[in-house]
């Protein structure tokens, strides 16, 4: 059982993406190893301690005015810097006062735009998973204006790990850093990483009980389903465009999500004369997914700038045959067993392309079948919390040996 420091700014069990994320990790973490935490208390949320009672957990209230503006809040992170000082001065304290760590591993932010605390600790440390920093396909870029303005601050992701020292050096003297995907490699492209693994930041903690799905009579009418927040880059008016070059197979779509791009996507259901085809559902409860991927007979996520995610996972885990856009975190997830890759060319080209996938496993129930249990084998090797554990800990072992 190794000492570990953990750094994860932010920690909740009962929120969703990067503070979830966070929990995921510090649990299976402290579950295995002696873990102590270091993160913010966040105004209005359940304590990381009392959510972690395995660990010992060092927290700092908050900075004021920082729950405004979530979405804002998620992307520039404006309370980190001042973490980062806490943090560090934590760190090298703790080293003066004799305390002894194995390993460090600062497991979010996921985005790669952020130094470490760990610089100058003298601890040896881990990053990540990192991902993020994926550009549009440009011919994609027209039909974004429904994105937030703030979107746009990614841009810089790429010069800050040209030009800050300090992000670079927080890479470079990684003992590891773990990838989302390999997207990650190319975009650390010039630096000196001394070891890189290829790791989703999400997970799925158990395989559902097996629902039965279509044997060789098809049903008679195959379902779609696509979850996630509707943005332009997640796919769904894609989806909706294949459906109109599929009039003559019985299908249904059902949309689970909300967001910005939820008012064009209904545009285009109507003026393709889709209702009755093109369900949406708006954001709905945990259980009410589960339901969602249970009726399912088809994902279809076509994200075009998905840096990671858990969607991929979750369907996976539910022996769900899969299309999804071939670039970022998904297309490392699955592989050609159990998931159809489609490349982002243009939003024409991209609708026939998914309308050919859906035509193909619409019409062969049996190969539906057959990927359906390949992705049950492909879950199994690279998303249950208990696998990334495995690796980590022996990941620890590794640099605690050196």
């Amino acid at each position: 059982m190794s000492s570990v420091l953990l750094i994860a700014p932010t920690i909740d069990a009962t929120d969703v993406g990067e503070a979830w994320v966070a929990y995921q990790w510090a649990a299976g973490i402290s579950q295995r190893h002696q873990a102590t935490i270091l993160t913010y208390a966040k105004r209005g949320a359940p304590r990381a301690s009392e959510q972690l009672p395995e660990a010992r957990v060092i927290e700092w209230d908050e900075p004021p005015l920082l729950g405004r503006a979530e979405r804002l809040n998620s992307l520039m992170k404006p309370g980190y810097m001042p973490f980062f000082l806490r943090a560090h001065a934590w760190a090298k304290a703790a080293r003066r006062r004799g305390e002894r760590f194995d390993v460090a591993h600062q497991v979010v932010p996921v985005a790669m735009r952020y130094p470490t605390p760990l610089l100058g600790t003298g601890l040896p440390y881990v990053l990540g998973p990192v991902g993020g920093g994926l550009t549009s396909p440009p011919a994609f870029v027209p039909e974004e204006g429904s994105a937030p303005w703030y979107t746009s601050l990614r841009h810089v992701d790429q010069w800050r790990l040209r030009h800050d020292r300090l992000l670079r050096r927080s890479y470079e003297e990684a003992e590891c850093v773990l990838a989302i995907a390999p997207y990650v490699a190319d975009a650390l492209h010039g630096l000196k990483i001394r070891r890189l693994e290829i790791m989703g930041e999400t997970g799925v903690t158990e395989l559902p009980d097996r629902v039965p799905r279509p044997g060789q009579e098809p049903p008679t009418r195959v379902r779609l389903l696509h979850v996630g927040r509707l943005v332009r880059t997640k796919g769904a008016r894609d989806v909706i465009r294949s459906l109109g070059m599929l009039r003559d197979i019985d299908l249904a779509l059902d949309i689970v999500g909300d967001g910005p791009d939820r008012s064009e996507c209904e545009r285009l259901v109507r003026e393709m004369n889709l209702e009755d085809r093109v369900s949406f559902h708006g954001r709905v409860p945990r259980t009410a997914v589960e339901v969602f991927y249970e009726q399912a007979d088809v994902f279809v996520f076509p994200s075009y700038r998905e840096p990671g995610g858990n969607v991929q996972f979750e369907a996976m885990a539910h022996g769900l045959p899969l299309i999804v856009g071939d670039r970022g975190g998904p297309s490392a997830a699955v592989d050609d067993t159990c998931a159809i890759l489609i490349t982002p060319r243009d939003p024409l080209s991209y609708a026939a392309d998914i309308a050919a996938a859906v035509r193909r496993l619409a019409t062969e129930p049996e190969l539906r079948r057959q990927m359906g249990e390949a992705s049950l084998r492909r879950v199994a090797e690279v998303g249950l919390w208990r696998s990334k554990f495995d690796r980590v800990s022996q990941l620890y072992d590794d640099i605690a040996g050196r």
